[in-house]
Parts: C-alpha cells; sequence; structure tokens
C-alpha cells in the first residue's frame, strides 16, 4: 500500500505517485469545512495577514448592491483603493510573490505595462448543496492507474484533497459550473498599430457533470459537457459553428468535435479541434487547449507539483466587466492590455508544471500553470518555445459570479513575446449577461444536424 501524504499537511508536500487511490479516508475528509474550506482550500489566511480567513465567500448578491438576474454584477468591492502598484522600476521590491508571467511581461514592457494591486478577497463560494458533493468525492474518487479519468466523483471538485498533479488538473478542467448555461464572447487580437476586429461568440455548454440529477461520473457515457461555439460577428465570419463532446477518461474514447462551414454548408468531423491547433477567433496566437487555462486530455505532457505560492494574481474583476468599458478603451496599441482598469490581488496559488512527453510533440514542450486555490481556477499559465524560452503568457480575470455562485473569467489575455502581439479573449462588456441557468438547453441541440441548421445564414 503507498504510503498517501496529505496534500494540506506540514510540510505542503504532494506525493507524485501514478498509483490510484480510493478516497481519502473520513478523518481527513472531515477537515472540509473545519481547517479546510469546503472546496479544499486552506481556510486560514498566512502569518502576514496580507491574505485573510476564508468566511463563505459571496454565496448570494452582498447586501451593499443592487442587483438582479441579467444585470452587470455592481463591484461590491467598488470602495477598495490601490494598495500599490507594481512596474519594471519597482518589481524587485515585490519579487517573491511574482509569478512568471508578471516578471515576463514587466521586462518585456517596462514603459508600459504595470500591476494595481488591491486588498485580498476570498470571494470564491460554491451553492450550499454542492459542499456536500465534494465531501462526497473526496471520500469516494479514485484515479485511473494511467493518470487518463477517474470515478467516484460527480458536479464539482473531483480531488478537494489531491495526492497526485494529475488530480489538480481534473479539479480546474472540471471545476463547478451550473448544469446549462449560455454566454456571448468577444475575441480580438489587435495589430501592433492597435487595429482589431471583434469576433463575437456566442457560447453555450451542457455540463451532464454538473447534472444535479447524477449521482456518479460513471453514469455520463464517458462525457464530461457538450459544448458549442457559434460566431455571429463580423458578417464574413458569421455562422462558422463548433460542436464538442468532450470525454472523461481519453482512454475510452478522445472529444469528438465537428465544424459547421456556411461557405460549404457542410458538416465535418474536426478531430483536429484539440491539443495544439490553433484556437477558433485567436489569428493564430493561442492553442485550442489553452482556452479557459487549460482544457481537453492530458497525455502529451508529464506532470509535476512545484508547489504552493503566494501570488499576485488578477482576481474580483468587477470594474473590468462593466458595460461602460469600451473595447477600444481596452484593446491598446503595442504587446498588451490597458492595465488601468484590472484588479490584482495576493492570492494562494498551486503551480503545476508540464513537460512534452516523450514519443509525443505539443507547440508548448514546457508550461507551467498558477492555479488559485478557492476555485481550482487556473488564472496565469506560461508557455515556453522549443528553444526553452518564455514564449506566450495566458492570464484569465476572474471573479465570482455571486448570484450562482460560480468563480469564473471576465476576460482573458495571451501575450506572444516573439510577435509582440496579444489576444484578448472572453470579454463580456458590451455582451448579453451570461446566464448560468439557461434550462431552455436540451441534450438534442448538441448534434451535428443541429448545428447544421445554428449556422444557416
Amino acid at each position: 500500500m503507498v504510503n498517501r501524504k496529505l496534500f494540506y499537511g506540514t510540510s505542503l508536500v504532494m506525493l507524485l505517485s501514478a498509483a490510484a487511490f480510493a478516497g481519502v479516508p473520513p478523518e481527513v475528509a472531515d477537515r472540509l469545512g473545519k481547517d479546510l474550506t469546503p472546496m479544499g482550500s486552506q481556510k486560514s489566511g498566512n502569518k502576514e495577514g496580507t491574505i485573510p480567513e476564508w468566511t463563505g465567500g459571496l454565496q448570494s448578491p452582498p447586501a451593499n448592491v443592487t442587483y438582479k438576474i441579467g444585470d452587470r454584477h455592481p463591484d461590491p468591492y467598488a470602495d477598495d483603493k490601490i494598495l500599490f502598484t507594481i512596474t519594471a522600476a519597482n518589481m524587485a521590491q515585490y519579487e517573491k510573490n511574482l509569478g512568471v508571467l508578471s516578471k515576463g511581461m514587466l521586462k518585456a514592457y517596462p514603459d508600459t505595462y504595470k500591476m494595481n494591486v488591491y486588498q485580498t478577497r476570498r470571494s470564491c463560494a460554491q451553492p450550499a448543496a454542492v459542499y456536500e458533493v465534494i465531501k462526497k468525492n473526496a471520500l469516494n474518487s479514485v484515479g485511473s492507474m494511467d493518470g487518463s479519468g477517474f470515478s467516484g466523483a460527480i458536479r464539482s471538485t473531483a480531488f478537494p484533497i489531491p495526492s497526485v498533479s494529475q488530480e489538480l488538473m481534473w479539479n480546474h478542467t472540471l471545476k463547478f459550473r451550473d448544469f446549462k448555461f449560455t454566454r456571448q464572447l468577444v475575441f480580438a487580437a489587435p495589430t501592433r498599430s492597435g487595429d482589431f476586429t471583434a469576433y463575437v461568440d456566442q457560447n453555450e455548454g451542457y455540463v451532464l457533470y454538473s447534472d444535479p440529477s447524477k449521482t456518479d461520473v460513471s453514469e455520463l457515457n464517458n462525457v464530461a459537457f457538450y459544448y458549442i461555439s457559434n460566431t455571429v460577428a463580423p458578417a464574413r465570419s458569421a455562422g462558422n459553428v463548433v460542436l464538442a463532446h468532450d470525454t472523461i477518461n481519453i482512454s475510452q474514447g478522445a472529444r469528438k468535435a465537428w465544424v459547421y462551414s456556411p461557405g460549404t454548408r457542410r458538416v465535418r468531423r474536426a478531430p483536429n479541434i484539440a491539443y495544439d491547433n490553433p484556437l477558433t477567433n485567436s489569428d493564430g496566437l493561442d492553442t485550442t487547449d489553452n482556452f479557459g487555462g487549460f482544457n481537453g486530455a492530458t497525455d502529451r505532457y508529464d506532470w509535476t507539483y512545484i508547489g504552493r505560492q503566494e501570488t499576485y494574481m488578477p482576481n474580483n474583476n468587477y470594474r473590468f466587466a462593466q458595460r461602460d468599458l469600451q473595447y477600444k478603451d481596452i484593446l491598446i496599441p503595442g504587446g498588451h492590455m490597458k492595465m488601468d482598469y484590472l484588479r490584482y490581488e495576493l492570492q494562494r496559488a498551486h503551480v503545476l508544471e508540464a513537460n512534452v512527453r516523450s514519443g509525443t510533440r505539443h507547440l508548448y514542450p514546457r508550461r507551467q500553470f498558477w492555479m488559485e486555490e478557492d476555485s481550482w481556477f487556473i488564472l496565469q499559465n506560461t508557455a515556453y518555445d522549443a528553444r526553452g524560452n518564455l514564449w506566450r503568457l495566458h492570464e484569465q480575470f476572474a471573479m465570482t459570479y455571486y448570484e450562482a455562485p460560480v468563480c469564473d473569467r471576465v476576460g482573458a489575455t495571451t501575450n506572444d513575446l516573439n510577435a509582440g502581439r496579444y489576444l484578448a479573449g472572453s470579454l463580456v462588456n458590451q455582451e448579453a449577461q451570461i446566464s448560468w441557468k439557461a434550462d431552455e438547453l436540451q441534450a438534442d441541440r448538441y448534434t451535428p444536424d443541429a448545428i447544421r441548421r445554428l449556422g444557416v445564414r
């Protein structure tokens, strides 16, 4: 029997083993909601007081805001002031809490890049009923011996007290979302002169893993979720539709994908919509498996847990998501977005490294990921080129959708240091508000025939 070291033990050591574990003992699972949050993060703050204790997060609209479903989310922390601003000139003062991404951007753009740092607010939360599910997952979840899948979990964090690197990535890729959601996102890749085209994507998910009627992942026929990306603007790109059926255990079946092109009026299988295939509407500046921080199969990499770090990362970005902020105000010339509207906080991050596995290939031979501990959500990641140089830096701007509650993004960027350009994605400012309760969605919508009808223009 392999001796399982607890992830949140005194030494914070993770046992990196390929062995499968049948959940944690009951006395360990009982830590959830006590010294660990119900999601599995460390409940206490740090000794300096710069990271506070988690006290429940935002499980409903705060009392100090007026909000109804469909509104923009008023900023519950609008009165918070900037504590300090990190620039290339003073970055040495804050270096111990700067991730590779932030250091890379400050060095690449010393005259324009900055980070406004605010008080840390641990707002992330999930529905109270889901916390009981997470505790059951802790007791019952079992990773496969080869790391390609798991069993014994459902609906939210599969491994709230993880033991191997692979389990952390499962926590990210199947982090809590509501069962059915619809949203509209904008993607743009400005030229160096600042010109850009806004690609508008009607985006939806039917998340079988989050189906409240299911009790175990084994009931899902190895399908985690159905997903549709429907480009509706500009006119020359409207009607291009992508459909994906994402699997849980890749050894039992890989992701299935189809595309509809209005030019050919045909639906075709698209097995290359995975891994390092160019991301739709990205102008070649990002890969499919980098959308959302990371998605899809993990089998092309060997994964290593680096440890936990207290890192300045973007969080509680309510100001950045407001409708009065125009895309032209955000998407400026140069190698990065305008930084004035973004909020950074000191957060605990789990740091993972991925190195391409022998016998496989990927555009990014080496990658690193910073996963915020309360949400299991990747907020920062870095990719290196074949020469080992830092190449693409990806960041997600998170907040808590307190009506659900769900912790998710309101924008993202990929900064290409070699090209001196950036992709801004998942922007929501001028778009219809996300719906986390899209009960109108039905499973029969996610078929090749259905996307043909959806794409006709």
